[in-house]
C-alpha cells in the first residue's frame, strides 16, 4: 500500500501530497481496510491531479495547490467531469470519499472551518441490474485457462473460488496461504467492516487450488504471506490486478464485461432457484441486511418467477 500511495503522490503539489500520507496514516490508525483506504486516497489524488491539470478551465484561472484552498465550485466540477468521464456510481464513489476527507481535514487536523462538501448533493446513480454470468459462459472463460504453467492454474484457481462462493473482489484478492484448509475444503474470508467468515468450497475448486499452491510453492516469491502471486517481480497479485486478468480472460473467451460481482449476483440466483434460505445466503455471503438479499440475482427474478409457476401449474388443474 505505501508503494500505492506514493505512486499516487507523484507530480502533485506538495501540500496535497504531505495531507495525502497524513489522512492516510490516520485511516491506517483506524484500522480500516486495505480496499477502503486505496479508494478514499485515490479519490483525493484525482481531485488533486484534476485541478492542477485543469485549472485554466475553472472560474477562478487559478491553481489550487493545497486542499485548504478547495471550494464547493471546484469539487463540483471535479464530480461532474468523473460523471461524464466515467460513470455516475463512480462519482458516487469519489463523492464518499472526498466527503470523508474533508471531514478530516475540518475536524481532526482542524484546518478548515467547513467542508466544501457541505452543500455538494451527490450524483444520483440509476440502479442497473447486473446480469448474472451463465454455466455456459464461465466454462468457456475457464478454458482460456487449460494448461500446466503458473498463470493458468492461478487464474483458474482464482476463477473458480469466485464462481463456486460467491465472494467479493477484495475477500478473495486479499486472501493469505493460511485462510485456506484443504483438509476440510473452506476459506476463511474478511469482508466489509471487518466481518469474518468461513464458507466451504467444492471439489473441483479445491483440486485447483490445490495444483496452485503445488505451482506456488516453486515461485520465486513462495515465502510471502499472501496467496496470489504475480507471475513475476517476487511480488503479490493485488486485488486490482486479478480485476485486470479477470477482463482479459473474458476477452479472449469472446465475453464482455466479465467482473468478480457477477458469479457473486449468479451464486444468489443459483441459491435461490435452489429454494435456499435466505438468512443461511446472507451468512455465506456476508450481508447484514435483507436488501442486498433483494438486490443480487435480481436480474433473474423473472426467471425465477416463471420457474416457480410452471411448477405450481397454476391454471392447468380442470
Amino acid at each position: 500500500m505505501f508503494a500505492e500511495l506514493e505512486r499516487m503522490a507523484v507530480g502533485l503539489p506538495k501540500a496535497w501530497a504531505g495531507f495525502l500520507r497524513d489522512w492516510d496514516r490516520t485511516l491506517r490508525a483506524g484500522n480500516y481496510p486495505q480496499t477502503t483506504r486505496y479508494n478514499y486516497l485515490l479519490a483525493v489524488a484525482q481531485l488533486a491531479r484534476y485541478l492542477n491539470d485543469r485549472s485554466q478551465a475553472l472560474e477562478d484561472d487559478a491553481t489550487v495547490d493545497d486542499p485548504v484552498e478547495v471550494r464547493r465550485e471546484h469539487v463540483e466540477s471535479f464530480q461532474a467531469w468523473m460523471v461524464e468521464t466515467r460513470t455516475a456510481a463512480t462519482a458516487l464513489n469519489k463523492h464518499k470519499g472526498l466527503q470523508q476527507f474533508f471531514k478530516w481535514l475540518m475536524l481532526d487536523v482542524e484546518e478548515i472551518d467547513r467542508s466544501p462538501m457541505e452543500r455538494v448533493k451527490p450524483p444520483k446513480v440509476e440502479k442497473k441490474l447486473i446480469p448474472v454470468i451463465r454455466d455456459d459462459d464461465t466454462k468457456k472463460v475457464l478454458a482460456t485457462c487449460k494448461g500446466k504453467e503458473f498463470i493458468q492454474l492461478r487464474d483458474e484457481a482464482i476463477i473458480r473460488l469466485y464462481y463456486n462462493t460467491g465472494a467479493r473482489l477484495s475477500e478473495v484478492g486479499n486472501l493469505q496461504v493460511d485462510d485456506i484448509d484443504l483438509t476440510i475444503d473452506t476459506v476463511h474470508y474478511r469482508g466489509k467492516g471487518r466481518k469474518e467468515r468461513r464458507v466451504r468450497f467444492g471439489p473441483k475448486t479445491a483440486r485447483a487450488i490445490s495444483r496452485y499452491l503445488r505451482a506456488r510453492d516453486k515461485h520465486s516469491a513462495a515465502g510471502l504471506p499472501d496467496l496470489w502471486l504475480a507471475e513475476r517481480g517476487g511480488r503479490r497479485l493485488a486485488p486490482n490486478g486479478i480485476k485486470m486478468m479477470l477482463k482479459r480472460r473474458g476477452r479472449a473467451a469472446g465475453l464482455q464485461g466479465i467482473h468478480a460481482h457477477r458469479w457473486r449476483h449468479n451464486f444468489a440466483h443459483e441459491w435461490k432457484r435452489a429454494g435456499g434460505d435466505t438468512g443461511d445466503l446472507m451468512l455465506l455471503l456476508g450481508w447484514t441486511s435483507e436488501d442486498m438479499a433483494h438486490h443480487y440475482g435480481a436480474s433473474a427474478a423473472a426467471e425465477r418467477a416463471q420457474e416457480t409457476q410452471l411448477r405450481m401449474g397454476i391454471g392447468e388443474n380442470v
